[in-house]
């Protein structure tokens, strides 16, 4: 698609008139209607305003002419994954796993490829290759290229230690010691609980970015615990194979 239909699309899909979109971007109608016309593109500045007010990247303003992947895993990127800045604006240079709110949550690449091999293996493509490919990849990336100059000096992986400790310490009866809190998405664990009337209630936000891990029954039962924390809460639930029948055991703000 071109940039002209994209805007329309995405103008329209919000509802918005012409008039609207020029307001909100602090541009004249007419201006709008040039850029629908594909008379003109907007500037760097305006597909910037355009790139937050969507929540989609510039490089999807402009008709994806370039292959975005996450400068931390490797992993392509659209914009239902892009990451966002501190300020809710969007990062085209990460996930939204690797990067959250202005926090890179990765700092040691061993923890990272130990994730993405999860996520990789199938039929045709062992852990070993797996292993093989990310060892090979992620140094080329930016993030891993200037390490020194990105990450936090360890700030969030001694906040992830601390938590790690404090969810230790509640000592849930059956669960392992939690060694490692990964990142996960709202929308990606999905999770939901059945309330009286037949009603659900959902904890997680779908476009946040939370700590958490799953773990096996250390007791040798076929539920999983889920271990999920934020800065504002602890939630540890049980659930059955691919995520059926979960039951909450506690909730806890922090």
């Amino acid at each position: 698609m071109e940039t002209k239909d994209v805007l329309y699309e995405l103008r329209t899909k919000n509802g918005m008139s012409q008039d609207d979109l020029a307001e909100r971007v602090f541009v004249t109608r007419q201006a709008v209607s040039r850029w629908e016309n594909g008379d003109t593109i907007p500037n760097t500045e305006t597909l910037k305003l355009l790139s937050n007010l969507f929540h989609v990247s510039i490089n999807t303003l402009l008709g994806s002419p370039r292959e975005l992947i996450c400068q931390c895993c490797g992993m392509p990127l659209d914009d239902s994954i892009i990451a966002k800045n501190a300020d809710g604006s969007v990062n085209e240079n990460y996930c939204q796993w690797c990067y959250a709110d202005g926090v890179f949550t990765y700092n040691n690449m061993n923890d990272l490829i130990d994730v993405c091999v999860r996520n990789m293996v199938n039929d045709t493509v062992t852990e070993a290759d797996a292993r093989s490919y990310l060892r090979k990849v992620l140094p080329t990336l930016d993030y891993w290229k200037r390490y020194e100059e990105l990450s936090d000096n360890g700030q969030f992986e001694e906040f992830k230690r601390k938590l790690i400790d404090e969810i230790n310490a509640l000592g849930i009866e059956g669960m392992p010691k939690v060694e490692k809190l990964n990142a996960l998405v709202g929308s990606y664990v999905n999770l939901e609980y059945p309330l009286p009337g037949g009603m659900k209630a959902k904890f997680l936000k779908d476009d946040t970015t939370y700590l958490g891990n799953q773990l096996k029954d250390f007791n040798g039962g076929e539920r999983c615990f889920g271990v999920l924390a934020s800065m504002e809460f602890i939630l540890i639930c049980t659930y059955g194979e691919g995520g059926s029948n979960p039951e909450l055991l506690l909730y806890k703000k922090r």
